[in-house]
């Protein structure tokens, strides 16, 4: 919307003005000069607001009306022959500020696939027959493989056991080679490396292994595959990749910061890590609670859970870490904690694993005795069949990471 203060009497004139795209809601300029001219009765020395109803091709003009009613402006671009109607404008506009992607995914990423779908308009939903031939190996197909050509491409990975990294890898080694214009690699868990020591002399990094395999995905028309994944275990991971991969590391801290903010007891939050570890990783996104760091120290052949510093007493303690497997560790810290004085305590993982339903040891409180249960258990949805088991059990709650991988689509 635009204000004109026009003279007293009737005038025409004529402005040089930066050629311009039209939106819904405003005008955007460029370099090259276009002329306003525009009429006007007279008027008393008022301003008039004026908008855009039509943007009609006249012999190189273009008519804009008053929202009153007035006469209407011409646009003149003396240096164009053809006509730019609003549509393509629009269009030309829109696609400068949005990429499109098309988005693969894996049968166990399917709900989060659709949940970041639904998060943008400019991502579409493709699919892929995930199918095995009578020995057991893959039989694959990608759907509609010539309709991504020149398009930007991304595939939804789960590598939630070795039994189907093999498939996923075949697919994801064949995506870039169909003349896309930019292949990224989205795996919300990296999952090698979690439990690994690497103290003894035959010990095997399988995390550097993983880590190599990504490294050679084939290069896209665009360049690199983009590597987009949450919360990796061990720090030192990051440096494990090639030069041939443009990894992004991103976090599910702020969508625990998020939900901490709409508690009731907000202002009486406190965040435990259960070791120096977790401390390292997150304490920086964590830096205006209040902190509490446990360790473990060995006593004879037990190892146990202490606080290091921090005091838990009458606070809500969120233990922090970025992934659970047993949960023997966390089931120690909740214990220390209630032991300490915390009137309530929650906890929150990036990546809740729990093998063989291990889960199922976290119980709910609902006698307000914080060493028996949790009021909440957040993780998110990085690792699909556990989302599937525990959803609507309290104290669990998920946390989608799809708006989260729906911006990083978009950089």
């Amino acid at each position: 919307m635009a204000a004109i203060s026009p003279a007293n009497a009737t005038t025409a004139a004529s402005l040089s003005l930066p050629q311009f795209s039209s939106t819904s809601s405003s005008l955007s300029s460029s370099s090259s000069p276009s002329f306003l001219n525009f009429k006007t009765a007279s008027v008393s020395n008022r301003c008039i607001k004026c908008g855009v109803r039509s943007l009609e091709n006249h012999s190189g003009h273009r008519s804009l009306d008053f929202l009153s009613n007035g006469d209407p402006i011409s646009l003149i671009n003396p240096n164009s022959s053809s006509p730019i109607t609003m549509a393509a404008a629009t269009s030309e506009s829109g696609s400068k500020s949005s990429k499109r992607v098309c988005l693969f995914h894996s049968d166990e990423t399917r709900d989060l696939a659709e949940r970041i779908v639904a998060k943008s308009d400019c991502i579409e939903l493709r699919s892929i027959n995930w199918k095995k031939f009578d020995d057991g190996f893959p039989n694959l197909f990608i759907q509609n493989a010539q309709g991504i050509r020149g398009q930007h491409v991304a595939f939804l990975a789960s590598f939630s056991s070795p039994a189907v990294i093999f498939e996923q890898l075949s697919v994801i080694y064949a995506l870039p080679k169909l003349f896309v214009s930019s292949f990224t690699l989205v795996l919300p868990f990296f999952p090698t490396g979690t439990s690994e020591r690497m103290e003894d002399e035959g010990d095997v990094a399988t995390a550097f292994t993983l880590a190599r395999i990504l490294s050679n995905i084939p290069t896209s028309r665009g360049g690199p595959t983009s590597l987009v994944t949450f919360d990796i275990h061990a720090l030192q991971e990051r440096f494990y990749f090639g030069d041939t991969i443009l990894p992004c590391f991103e976090s599910g801290i702020p969508l625990l910061k998020s939900r901490l903010q709409s508690l009731p007891d907000s202002d009486n939050i406190s965040i435990a890590f259960p070791d120096d570890g977790a401390w390292k990783r997150f304490h920086k996104q964590l830096q205006h609670y209040p902190t509490i760091v446990c360790n473990k120290v060995r006593m004879g052949d037990k190892r146990i859970v202490r606080i290091k510093e921090g005091d838990a007493e009458g606070r809500h303690v969120v233990i922090v870490d970025d992934l659970v497997q047993s949960g023997g560790t966390l089931i120690e810290c909740q214990k220390v904690l209630a032991a300490h004085g915390a009137a309530k305590i929650s906890a929150y993982v990036t990546h809740g694993i729990f093998p063989r339903s291990s889960w199922k040891r976290f119980k709910l409180d609902t006698k307000g005795d914080p060493a028996e249960g949790l009021s909440y258990f957040w993780i998110t949805d990085s690792c699909g069949m556990t989302v599937k088991e525990v959803m609507n059990k309290p104290p669990f709650e998920v946390l989608s990471l799809a708006g989260s991988i729906a911006s990083a689509l978009q950089v």
